[in-house]
Parts: C-alpha cells; structure tokens; sequence
C-alpha cells in the first residue's frame, strides 16, 4: 500500500541536445496526468536569459508574453501549464536570471550579506534554491502541494542554465534523493542516408548532465518516428535509466495527445512508484472527452488571424490555443489562415487574403507597423458581414476603423500611432503617459492583471458571458478617449463594457442591426482560455462563424431573396447614419472591390451567438 504523502515531491525537467523539443508540454502533459491521478500539482519555469522578464522582449525572438492573474508578464509555456493543469498561477510560477540577480544584488547593497563575497554558489544559487521551495508552500487554501514541477530552461551544456542545473542538485540534497525526480527530453534524430535513428546525441547529452552531478531517472526521447524496443534498451543501458523509464515520444498529432501517450508508454506510472505518492488510477472523462473533440470534429470553419508577428506563431500561442478551444465547444476544428496585416491595406488585398474565411480575429500588439491593415481587415469584415473578435490593440483598430467610416471623423486615430492625430480616438492612459514620455522604466509598468469589467444589460458581451460582471487580463497603455464616446455610440459602436467606475473602455460591439458579430475587448481573453473549459468569447466567435458557414450554403434563390429584402434595408440604413459619415461601401471595400463572394455569404443574414 502506497505511503500517504508527507513531503511536496520535486520534479525537475531538463532537456538536452537542442532546443524546442517541447520540455514545456512534456511537463504540462506531466502534470495533467498527475492531476488526473488526484494530486495536487503546480508547477514553475526557470529561465536563464538576464531579462527581469519576457515584456520587453522581441515578439519574433521570444513568442508570446503570457500575463497571470496577478500581473506577471511570463514565458509562454506558463500559458501552457495554466492550460493543461486547468489552475492558475502566480508571477512565482516564472523565474529568470534576470530576477534572481537583481535580488541578490539588492540584497548586497543593503548590507545582508555582512560583509561577504557574493558569488555564484551560494549566494546566486540559494535565491535560485528559495525561489524552488517556495512553490511547495501551502496555498491560499491551506494545502502545500502534493508535486512542484520545475522547468529548467535552455539546453543541457549552455553555460547560462548551469547555475539552475547546480541550484536543482542541491535542492535533491537538501530534500533527500526519494523527494526529487529527474526528468531528461532529449532528441533521437533519424539519418536519413543511413535510415537510422541515432542515440549517441542522447548519450552525450545525458553525460553533460552527469558531469553537473544530475543523474536523470527517467529520459523522454523525442523523435519524428516510433523507437524501436531495442534502442530504447540500448539507451537505458548507455545512459544508466531503468528500461521502463526509457519514455519514446513521437510527433504526436495534437498537443492534446501527449498525456495520452506519456500514459501509454508507462511515465507517470513509474513517477508515482519512484516518489512514493499517494495516487489514484487516471481519471479520462475530461481529457478523453476533449480528444474525441479534437480529432473528430463534425465542421470545419476557417478564421483568418490578421497579426503583425505572423512569421512566429509562437506570438499568438494563447490566441491560437483559445481559438482552437472555441471550436471543441462546438465539436468544430478551427483552421487559422494566417494573414500578415500588412496584406489587407487596400480594399483588394483584404478581399485576396479574407474572401474565403468564416472570420476575422484582430489580435493584440504594438507600434504603428501594420496597423492600416488592420483597420483595413476590419472594414472588409465589417462590410462583408464576416464576424469579427478584436483583442486588445484588436480593440483599438476597431474604434478607429469605426471613428473614420462610421462617424465621419477622418483624422481618427491613436496617440500611440500619430501624437498629433485630429482625433485621438485612443489616447494613452493617465497613469501610463510619464512612461510614454521616458520618465518611468518601459519594462513591468503597463496596466497588468486582472481587472473587472460591468457588462451593458442586454449587449451581446452580457449575452455571450451570460453574466453583468465578469474579470478579464490586461496588457496595455492605451484606451479608447473618452472625449468620442457619444460620438462614436450614435455611430453604432456601442461601449458595452466599461470598468466598475465606467471611465476605462473593456468592451465595444457594433450595433447588431448593423453587423451581427463584431465585438472586441481591451482584455486578453486568450490567457483565461481551458482546452476543457472554452473562454466564452471565443466560443462565441467561433458559433458565429459556424453560422456564417451555413450561411454560405444556403440554396441561390434564397440568397437573392434575402438580398433583395436586405437592400431596401441597407439604403435606409445608410440614410440614418450620422452627419459626416463616410460612404465606406462606395469607397470599394464591398462587392465593388472586384472580390469573388462566395454564394450566400457576405449577404447572408445568420443568427446571433447563442450562450
């Protein structure tokens, strides 16, 4: 009978030969195993470059900045781990060499070292130690965990992540060898020439580790193919593992399968033996429901995401993942067409890049790059009827989109973008314009975390969350100006949601007798966002665009019907808009453009979403 837990277990995972092997997803799919075993699990990332954080950071150096609840802007694979273990986490959740200097260094300029030579070890390496041990300490609940998992960033043999490696071995002194586990990704690459796969990469990686002094208990081997059993014995005889440790893990269709497949190769089995915990068998309702979802979806519906960062994937990593979500709601698969916003500037490239999607998400970003083109594929959407989400920045494209062709104000724009805009229909904050101004640190001083937002009684953002008050992640500088509020409402862009005090913008949509699905936010939904659990706004989004679907399907005669219905309504419509409106359609971003419009798409009427 297995001995009921008494100490938080340690689980380190590191990961040699090169880079992006997935030690993020391993760790995840880990730790939702362990979960699923009725464990209590959290887990941290250790970083080793020396920025204090990832918010300053390129976007196509780094990927996506993933902000917790508490304010923290972290690695991406903290998106990951929220994701796959269904909990949050804290800013404690992401350590950098960054972090750990400037503490130590502080420290010393105070005085606490009494005089001491602040080196590497200990002094580096115990903050390193405290910060490990700290994620064991019992939660707001009163419980400690039963298991921390720790990711240790870069590869094995990168001199930056020795002081991590060393601070990990002392922590399996410290604790004891039977509270701590090692966990090793490493490549097994496939010669095509020889048509071989290779282990010495694997043995010499694993002999990198040894000279740190880690022995690894379990080794996850990563290849573009099934390892065969004797290979995999020829490793765990070479690298000194168990056999049964010796975990193969091929590309795996989704990232949803790698629990799946870490089970079937036996690892959280011999993880709960080795550590001595305290488990149940795997419980599968929830994720094998989830997998059915994934891979035997009943539609499929294309949404283009219009970014800046495109050629990095990785930038929009929650997004995407949220999107993908969206569509499990609906047992429907989401194909993303990636379009660089750059392609949507003028009326012909947005109809080139956006004439066969069933939606237009407009994500979050910064810098004037790419914005006309943004703005752009939200006039095309918006004239064609396609459903449109905007995230953050997505937001602010939205009520300039709006500003300029709806309320006749052309000089619109953001002071982020042109200081001397006519109409700065999106100002920087109060408290952010000393940064803007360079007298306040750039790095950790936007609006961070979660903040709570009222919901307008009977929008469609109250319909979609069905609820008045709901608490959504920020990251930003910038806000819609109030000054054009009125404006902009008798223009039909509705300022939904607003902050408690109702003097911050959270959610704008354009009035549904105008456009049935065109809603953004200033938050970033996306982080809040469950592969289980579906962000309501991306599901939302994602039963529009099925409706838009169906919409393009409907029979010839009954599209010209309902066109013809619709364009007496259109041109009285057009009679309403304000004084000062510009006739956006006329300007060549509707049917005049030249596109080709699917049969019974852009003048379809479909349903709004439905909670």
């Amino acid at each position: 009978m297995p001995q009921p837990v008494r100490t938080t277990k340690h689980i380190f995972v590191t990961g040699g030969v090169a880079s992006s092997l997935g030690k993020g997803l391993t760790a995840s799919s880990l730790g939702r195993l362990l979960t699923s075993r009725g464990l209590r699990v959290t887990m941290q990332k250790l970083d080793p470059y020396i920025n204090v954080d990832p918010g300053t950071m390129n976007p196509f150096q780094h990927g996506e900045v993933f902000v917790t609840e508490d304010g923290a802007e972290t690695d991406l694979d903290i998106g990951h781990y929220e994701r796959f273990l269904d909990r949050e986490l804290s800013a404690d959740a992401n350590v950098t060499t960054g972090k750990v200097y400037s503490r130590v260094i502080a420290r010393e300029r105070r005085g606490e070292y009494l005089g001491d030579t602040v080196q590497v070890i200990p002094h580096i390496t115990n903050e390193i130690k405290d910060r490990i041990t700290a994620m064991a300490a019992p939660g707001p609940d009163g419980q400690a965990p039963d298991v921390v998992i720790t990711e240790i960033g870069g590869t094995v043999g990168d001199i930056e992540s020795l002081p991590f490696l060393e601070a990990a071995r002392q922590v399996r002194h410290d604790v004891g060898r039977d509270h701590v586990f090692f966990l090793h990704v490493s490549l097994v690459p496939y010669l095509a020439p020889s048509g071989e796969l290779k282990t010495k990469p694997t043995q010499h990686s694993v002999a990198a580790l040894r000279n740190i002094g880690i022995q690894p208990d379990a080794l996850v081997c990563r290849s573009d193919r099934e390892i065969p059993e004797p290979l995999k014995r020829k490793i765990s005889l070479m690298c000194d593992v168990d056999a049964e440790a010796v975990v193969a893990t091929p590309d795996a269709p989704s990232i949803y399968d790698i629990p799946k497949v870490l089970h079937q190769e036996g690892l959280d089995a011999y993880v709960v033996r080795r550590l001595n915990l305290s488990f149940k068998d795997v419980d599968w309702t929830l994720w094998g429901d989830l997998l059915d979802r994934v891979h035997h979806p009943a539609e499929t519906v294309r949404i283009a995401l219009v970014g800046k960062y495109v050629d990095l994937p990785d930038a929009y990593l929650s997004v995407t993942e949220a999107l993908r979500a969206g569509g499990f709601a609906h047992r429907a698969k989401v194909d993303i067409v990636w379009v660089p916003s750059d392609d949507c500037r003028t009326p012909q490239g947005a109809a080139a890049a956006l004439g066969d999607v069933q939606g237009v998400l407009v994500p979050g970003g910064f810098g004037v790059r790419g914005i006309e083109g943004k703005i752009g594929a939200i006039t095309y959407a918006r004239v064609n009827r396609i459903p449109v989400l905007g995230l953050c920045l997505g937001l602010q494209c939205m009520v300039i989109e709006s500003a300029r062709n709806l309320a006749g104000l052309g000089g619109a724009n953001s002071s982020e973008f042109d200081v001397n805009a006519a109409d700065p229909v999106i100002s920087t904050m109060a408290d952010q314009e000393d940064v803007v101004a360079g007298g306040r640190d750039m790095g950790g001083t936007m609006r961070l975390g979660s903040y709570p937002a009222v919901l307008r009684g009977g929008s469609l953002v109250e319909e979609i969350y069905g609820a008045s008050t709901v608490t959504e992640r920020h990251r930003h500088r910038y806000e819609v100006n109030n000054a054009y509020r009125e404006q902009l409402e008798a223009a039909g862009l509705l300022m939904t949601g607003t902050s408690p005090s109702g003097t911050l913008v959270e959610f704008v949509e354009l009035d549904r007798e105008q456009h049935p699905f065109m809603v953004a936010t200033q938050a970033h939904p996306e982080f809040k966002s469950r592969p289980t659990r579906p962000h309501p706004l991306f599901a939302g989004f994602v039963r529009a665009a099925l409706d838009y679907l169906e919409s393009e399907r409907l029979p010839i005669d009954d599209v010209r019907a309902e066109g013809s219905q619709r364009s007496g309504d259109g041109a009285a419509a057009a009679d309403d808009r304000p004084a000062g409106a510009t006739d956006t359609d006329a300007a060549g971003w509707g049917e005049a453009a030249g596109e080709a419009v699917p049969v019974g798409g852009r003048d379809a009427v479909y349903s709004t979403v439905s909670r």
